[in-house]
């Protein structure tokens, strides 16, 4: 398992194991995992990924779409299975979600309408909103920012283009975002900005800036609000795959699953600080409410 940060920050593997568990996997008994960790350095992922290859392993995991590229460039034949809200296609990860064809397989958390949905949804709770940053990795091949910037338009809205690369890049993104005057902030889900949310979150709350994010744990952390699917679920998920896998079947013939499902959460105690008022009439229509 290739992982883009340290262990510290590697809580977002525990649906994974569970699921193996609950397959009757057992650590150091009937499944070795070995990992290695980029602390957050990009740089670091290429050699990790041909050191963890060299070791022929039975299964390569990659978690998010900014490591499936080095996980996929380090070998051709050793299986993999992905869990990533990147597009597997783009990234040269499969041929197609229905037939894989090559060697890897798995989940993905993307979906056409996704990024569109997410900023009506925070414009329709806060009405007055209308200059949006936008913060995203360009390394990790989505969608987010072609579709969100249509629905961008069409709300009369202004999308400020925020790419960020490595964690060290983020402090010049809000000095830009604060010059240009945001009243929001947008934020699409990839291991770093995962990794770096409590730096994110501090500046939107700072700011008495809205947050949307793509899942939960935005929400959760001190975000306004997330639209996204059930991120564990999907993630526990790929235990079935590394089953198969382990048992025969070959990725190229295991179709690339995507959510089905999508959850709003609201987090009504960030509503208050930052002095809104969410109306009813919306609340109802959201999975979870965080008091």
């Amino acid at each position: 398992m290739l992982r883009y940060g340290s262990p510290g920050e590697d809580g977002g593997l525990k649906p994974f194991l569970s699921a193996m568990s609950e397959l009757g996997y057992v650590d150091g008994r009937t499944v070795q995992y070995d990992y290695r960790y980029a602390g957050n350095d990009a740089g670091r992922l290429p050699a990790l990924a041909a050191e963890l290859a060299a070791s022929r392993p039975d299964v390569m995991m990659a978690f998010g779409g900014d490591i499936a590229p080095f996980v996929r460039d380090a070998t051709q034949s050793l299986p993999i299975v992905f869990s990533v809200s990147a597009d597997p296609v783009r990234l040269g990860l499969v041929a197609s979600l229905n037939r894989p064809e090559r060697n890897a397989t798995g989940i993905t958390f993307l979906h056409d309408e996704l990024g569109s949905k997410r900023l009506q949804l925070l414009k329709e709770a806060v009405p007055r909103l209308s200059r949006v940053a936008f913060l995203w990795n360009p390394d990790h091949l989505d969608n987010e920012l072609p579709e969100t910037s249509r629905a961008a338009q069409a709300l009369k809205m202004e999308l400020l283009s925020l790419p960020v690369r490595k964690t060290d890049e983020l402090q010049a993104a809000f000095d830009r975002a604060t010059a240009a005057r945001v009243d929001s902030v947008y934020v699409v889900t990839s291991t770093l900005m995962v990794n770096s949310m409590p730096r994110i979150l501090s500046f939107a709350t700072e700011n008495r800036l809205p947050l949307i994010g793509g899942w939960g744990a935005w929400a959760s952390a001190g975000g306004l609000m997330s639209y996204g699917p059930d991120v564990n679920l999907m993630v526990s998920r790929t235990a079935v795959f590394v089953d198969k896998i382990l048992r025969g079947a070959r990725p190229a013939e295991l179709p690339v699953e995507q959510p089905t499902r999508f959850e709003l959460t609201v987090n009504t105690k960030a509503a208050r600080s930052l002095g809104l008022n969410i109306p009813e009439s919306y609340l109802v229509r959201a999975d979870h409410i965080l008091e």
